[in-house]
């Protein structure tokens, strides 16, 4: 920026460089340090001053850096099947040694997991903990058959945070510190809105933000929704989007011809072939329901919110809802179409995608198209495949324009 102030690209790689410098240095500080799943309710180890890692996101960054095959590798020679989730697997092999040439995460004391993402994530992180002899807390979050969560879900949840409240003052030899427990609540509540307003900008035509870049931007939604500076990095790429829209200008250079939904998690091995192979067909993405996870909004500083939203995460959320939030993105982000990335590691999804492409489309005739992939590992994608299924989706969007849109 001109007048010398520091701009988004250089705030996050410097917040993400802060954030991995903070977990190497948490013992030194007297520390401890807790693996979580993406998706727990970071609040409370925030309020108790643990500092918290995130395997998960470890594997996609290994992965959009081709640093992932030793370890999936290793976990098959180990005799796990590669039939499993690629984080997953990638984490079984690289706990053999906790050393990567990309990137690494320090070992935990403790490992927390939450049902609300991922069944095979439970296990994984159980075996974890009895391999690295570190207690293991588990908070269980059930399948909504209703659209929301009911008020018995919500009391069996903060039942379980009462008891891991416990649990955390007992790891940690001191009392829950339940004033800055509402402060960080309050500052997540910031992030999902500045998270949500930057988000937005993407619904603009022309859209000024490259739809593929939310991948790169969740990261901090992800790692450090507690965090003051994770607000700040947002508010300050919404301001530098509000400016693009005023000039009428778009990070994404290609022609925005076509504007796709991209369902699923990102292909982070062939990121860049994926993106390139979109915008040459001259389709940029507007919407994903990936990114739109990590929106953790609840209505106010209390336990109970807390607990809701955490409950109606998108994962474990009844087929309406999963329906409904879809159709919802498409129609603010004014989609023409839909590819779905059909993810051989992430079983929860994949398996109700026919369902809820069929709904979808029923609900909004958009054209779309799927694609076999897997979120990390190489060997389950065939750019081939998603060059023709991406020419076929473009081909049937033509057809829609030459039709006069019926």
């Amino acid at each position: 920026m001109s007048d010398g102030k520091i701009n988004s690209k250089t705030m996050l790689a410097k917040l993400q460089s802060e954030y991995i410098d903070s977990l190497y240095k948490a013992h030194e500080r007297g520390q401890k340090i807790a693996w979580v799943n993406g998706l727990f309710p970071q609040e409370f180890l925030e309020a108790m001053d643990i500092q918290v890692a995130y395997p998960e996101n470890l594997a996609a960054t290994l992965g959009a850096k081709k640093g992932v095959i030793p370890y999936l590798d290793k976990a098959e020679s180990l005799g796990y099947s590669n039939d499993l989730c690629s984080y997953t697997r990638f984490g079984l092999g690289y706990e053999e040694d906790f050393n990567s040439d990309i990137g690494n995460i320090p070992k935990p004391d403790i490992i927390l997991n939450c049902t609300n993402i991922c069944g095979l994530c439970v296990k994984w992180f159980e075996n974890t903990a009895k391999r690295l002899n570190v207690p293991y807390i588990l908070i269980d979050t059930p399948f909504q058959p209703e659209y929301d969560a009911t008020e018995n879900d919500v009391d069996y949840i903060v039942g379980q945070f009462k008891e891991m409240i416990r649990q955390l003052e007992a790891f940690c030899g001191k009392t829950f510190d339940y004033e800055k427990f509402s402060s960080v609540m309050k500052i997540s509540r910031r992030v999902a809105k500045s998270w949500k307003r930057a988000t937005n900008y993407v619904n603009q035509i022309p859209t000024p933000l490259d739809g593929f870049n939310l991948f790169n931007y969740m990261i901090l939604a992800v790692c450090c929704r507690g965090k003051e500076s994770t607000a700040d990095y947002y508010d300050l790429l919404a301001d530098e989007l509000e400016e693009l829209v005023c000039k009428r200008e778009s990070q994404f250079k290609g022609k925005q011809k076509y504007r796709i939904m991209w369902d699923g998690i990102a292909v982070w091995p062939y990121l860049g072939k994926t993106y390139k192979t979109m915008r040459s067909n001259d389709m940029v993405l507007t919407g994903s329901f990936y990114p739109a996870e990590w929106c953790v909004e609840y209505e106010q500083d209390d336990i109970r919110s807390l607990a809701r939203s955490y409950a109606n995460r998108p994962p474990i959320g009844s087929l309406k809802r999963q329906v409904d939030a879809r159709c919802d993105i498409m129609q603010c982000a004014q989609c023409d179409g839909t590819l779905y990335h059909v993810n051989r590691s992430c079983k929860i999804l994949s398996f109700m995608q026919p369902a809820i492409r069929k709904a979808v489309y029923e609900m909004n005739h958009k054209p779309y198209a799927t694609f076999d992939g897997d979120q990390t590992d190489p060997d389950g994608f065939s750019i081939a495949q998603f060059e023709t299924r991406v020419q076929a989706l473009k081909e049937n969007l033509e057809a829609v324009v030459e039709s006069g849109g019926k």
